[in-house]
């Protein structure tokens, strides 16, 4: 079949085939790993790495921090495929290329989908190095992961998001912060499209509308995660906190810096989380 030919659905089956080749492992878990934290991929128990650029129509990063591979392997029981690295909207990609990958997580067996990133905290009273998780979205994004044909394969034309972040997943979440003793903040988090910072009246109007953090991605991924009938836990960790808080200028490195001096304590959090999803069978 052509790629001209090609549905949507063609082409997420056709990714999900090529990483079939390369191993019988089937996930039950799908974890999308953001700016600073794509480490925890190789923690996972005898893993097998696959560059995205072996997976027909797997869009390929070149953000620092971003590696660009796909590693499946076991933590905790759990049966994982981890993304090292995920594109943006702002690379030039629609809001439907940005959200392939979670598609094919998905299509090869996720039943929850854990998305991460890194995002400026709206909350002035959470330092950079707070773990957020997320309680709910607003989508400013300027596109739609589902805007176009739907195909009913794939999961229906008006997907319901009351709950697009499992209620009872974010117990579980915030019970296993709990035993390990890990502050986690819980609150909306925003999508922008980047690729600048926002501006000190930007977030003055974001405050204003109940957002707690403020990034450049996940919502994508989230809405076709839920469309395909899978439950979804987001987590932010808050590296900087946004335009006019402090006075400060924002940059990218403190963006991966504060990442990296979280991460043992985020890796735990996900340690915990993949355990506690295994242990009280929220993975058949």
């Amino acid at each position: 079949m052509s790629e001209l030919a090609a549905t949507l659905y063609d082409k997420v089956h056709a990714a999900a085939q090529a990483v079939r080749e390369r191993t019988d492992f089937v996930p039950q878990v799908g974890l999308i790993l953001g700016s600073g934290l794509g480490a925890f991929a190789e923690t996972l128990d005898r893993p097998v790495m696959i560059d995205y650029g072996d997976i027909p129509y797997f869009p390929r990063s070149h953000i620092v921090g971003h590696k660009g591979r796909l590693v499946l392997g076991s933590k905790r029981g759990a049966c994982c495929v981890a993304m090292q690295g995920r594109v943006h909207m702002y690379e030039g990609h629609s809001a439907q290329t940005v959200a392939f990958p979670a598609r094919v997580l998905v299509a090869l067996g996720a039943k929850v989908v854990i998305v991460t990133n890194a995002a400026g905290g709206l909350n002035p009273s959470w330092q950079p190095g707070t773990l957020m998780l997320i309680r709910d979205h607003l989508d400013m994004l300027r596109d739609h992961a589902l805007r176009g044909p739907n195909d009913d394969r794939l999961g229906p034309r008006f997907p319901d998001m009351t709950t697009a972040y499992a209620p009872e997943l974010r117990a579980l979440v915030k019970d296993v912060a709990a035993s390990e003793g890990i502050a986690l903040q819980e609150g909306v988090y925003v999508a922008m499209p980047g690729p600048t910072y926002e501006t000190p009246a930007e977030v003055r109007m974001l405050q204003t509308l109940g957002a707690d953090a403020t990034g450049m991605s996940t919502v994508p991924e989230v809405v076709v995660a839920r469309h395909m009938g899978a439950r979804v836990i987001g987590i932010s960790c808050i590296t900087n906190q946004a335009a006019g808080i402090t006075g400060n200028a924002l940059s990218h490195d403190e963006v991966t810096e504060t990442a990296t001096r979280v991460r043992a304590t985020f890796e735990r959090l996900l340690d915990g989380i993949l355990g506690a999803l295994s242990a009280k069978g929220e993975l058949s």
